[in-house]
């Protein structure tokens, strides 16, 4: 079975449109795990646009309360702190989620869109995958489908990569002739990392029209959708939406 791990960004970043707490974030991610979801997914950023390092902890609290229920933090490990934000390693470390995906996004980007180049930051990586590993959490990496790249990854110490989707979403929404192409690099890159023992995961613009196709993707373990997930609760609710993306998944 895919998991499904809601990303909370959105509904985070709606709420800070206004001062105060609605919508609330804590009480979106129960509904998500109410209607089925197997986790929830935070992004927290230096300027704090969406996700507050609040947020990492009620919703750490809440993953605790469930069984088989995961909290995924993802970021810049080198992210520095800035204000009441501690730095994702001190965020991470602290609230102690059962997965941490880093990120190679810088505090300037609209949202993350490359994977690591681990031929220039494996040396800065490892000591942080070893420290995350260390304190029980498993370690993704946010990957782009390169082989070479991905053997890396294992060589880093990484439990898990993160296929990034963005091209695959964006080539799907215009039906590009490349399509199949970015298909087929991802499933070579699922296959390679399942031949080097490291799990898969997914994410970046995943929607229920190209995710069909996507969860077939060699030893898929887990998606997360958070952007296109929230745009589809406005016309079907919060819990219809989470429902609808797991019958995708299960190719109902």
């Amino acid at each position: 079975m895919i998991a499904l791990s809601v990303n909370l960004n959105k509904i985070a970043l709606i709420r800070n449109a206004r001062e105060g707490n609605f919508p609330d974030v804590t009480a979106h991610g129960r509904v998500c795990l109410d209607a089925g979801a197997q986790g929830l997914t935070v992004h927290p950023r230096p300027d704090q646009r969406h996700i507050r390092p609040g947020d990492v902890r009620d919703l750490a609290a809440l993953c605790r309360e469930r069984q088989d229920t995961e909290f995924n933090v993802e970021g810049n490990p080198f992210a520095e702190p800035a204000g009441d934000y501690p730095g994702l390693m001190a965020l991470v470390l602290e609230t102690l989620p059962e997965q941490c995906t880093l990120v190679p996004d810088s505090s300037d980007q609209l949202t993350s869109d490359h994977g690591f180049n681990l031929k220039l930051d494996s040396a800065r990586l490892l000591p942080l995958v070893a420290e995350l590993k260390s304190a029980g959490i498993r370690v993704s990496l946010f990957m782009d489908p390169d082989l070479e790249q991905i053997s890396l990854a294992r060589d880093v110490g990484a439990d898990r990569i993160e296929l990034y989707t963005g091209p695959y979403a964006q080539a799907v929404s215009a039906q590009h002739r490349d399509m199949n192409d970015i298909f087929a690099a991802h499933c070579a890159a699922a296959e390679h990392a399942r031949q080097l023992g490291l799990g898969v995961n997914a994410g970046h613009d995943l929607n229920l029209v190209n995710l069909p196709r996507y969860r077939t993707l060699p030893g898929l373990q887990e998606v997360s959708i958070g952007h296109a997930l929230t745009v589809d609760a406005i016309g079907m609710g919060l819990e219809n939406a989470v429902k609808a993306y797991l019958n995708c998944l299960a190719g109902n």
